[in-house]
């Protein structure tokens, strides 16, 4: 991000650039930056914008051989198209020979690092990956959020808002955006604010669940699952998620018993350091056979209801009481 933000700042731009990543966020905050640091906002005679996977190279290739009108670049926006994904000879062939005053921005979900054509962006432009961020950025960013509209927050409601918003920078900023009204009259933001006015992540529910089924509270379990339904959660969907959270602290017990730390489980892992951390208390409640065992019956339990042995929201209900016993 530090050589993208530096090319915004000093107007030296690349011919081509790549933004891919989980972020969501991010991936807009900087294509919307690029895009005004290169062309003023009410420019739409020099500025294309190109959705999907239906889009055609050969249109494409067509407006960057237009030069720009009264001004130093052309740009093109190309988002989801799939191109690295799948092979694009066209574009891998026209890139070296296009005109120095285009500009392609590509905003990607998916990429193969392997393509020709993303080792070609990496060569001629700028590549940027834009993922989930750690827990000490997402401190410094919200903090700022909140200093900004010179207010302060309690180190427990700060706490609980990252716990409550998950690691989605975009849930984040709405999150804080109810925050902030929520709070306009007052100075400090205090935990009660936070539980009155945030909404906890379905993946956060889960987790809340999780931990019910770990401390064997198997009422409170089952009513974090009737919850879910009750707000439209399709039981498929928490038994997905549910398998994932076992999975992931299957992975971190394994790692753990290794002899890896927090911040070498998570770099091996791929997962948030603060998701890491959050996880380890909880998979220090079962052993590796254990949690090997449940991640069998999710599995067992999707097969189950696929065959229609049973129905969706039994077979989920039945792994809840089962591992809270």
């Amino acid at each position: 991000m530090k050589n993208l933000q530096q090319d915004i700042a000093s107007s030296n731009f690349k011919q081509v650039y790549l933004l891919y990543g989980e972020e969501l966020y991010l991936k807009n905050q900087y294509k919307n930056r690029l895009r005004k640091a290169i062309l003023p906002e009410d420019d739409t005679m020099n500025f294309s914008a190109y959705e999907g996977k239906s889009i055609e190279v050969q249109q494409v290739i067509s407006q960057a051989e237009t030069l720009p009108f009264f001004a130093d670049h052309r740009l093109i926006l190309i988002e989801n198209s799939g191109f690295f994904k799948k092979a694009c000879p066209e574009l891998t062939e026209y890139l070296p020979q296009m005109p120095q005053e285009t500009i392609l921005l590509f905003v990607e979900d998916e990429i193969d690092k392997r393509s020709k054509l993303f080792k070609l962006v990496q060569k001629l432009g700028r590549v940027t990956e834009l993922g989930r961020q750690d827990e000490k950025t997402l401190t410094k960013w919200v903090s700022g959020m909140i200093q900004k509209e010179q207010k302060r927050i309690t180190f427990t409601a700060l706490n609980r808002f990252l716990e409550m918003a998950g690691d989605d920078m975009e849930n984040i900023a709405q999150e804080m955006e109810k925050l902030l009204s929520y709070t306009m009259d007052k100075d400090g933001i205090e935990l009660e604010d936070v539980e009155a006015i945030c909404t906890v992540t379905t993946e956060n529910r889960i987790f809340d669940m999780l931990r019910a089924v770990a401390e064997k509270r198997q009422k409170q379990a089952l009513d974090l699952y009737y919850d879910l339904l009750a707000l439209k959660e399709q039981p498929m969907r928490i038994l997905f998620l549910l398998a994932r959270q076992f999975n992931q602290m299957l992975q971190i017990k394994d790692l753990r018993e290794q002899g890896y730390g927090s911040k070498e489980i998570a770099q091996k892992t791929g997962m948030a350091p603060f998701i890491v951390k959050r996880s380890l208390a909880q998979a220090e409640r079962f052993s590796v056979e254990m949690l090997r065992r449940i991640v069998e019956d999710c599995v067992k339990a999707e097969e189950d209801v696929k065959t229609g042995r049973l129905g969706d929201r039994l077979a989920v209900e039945m792994l809840i009481v089962r591992f809270s016993e």
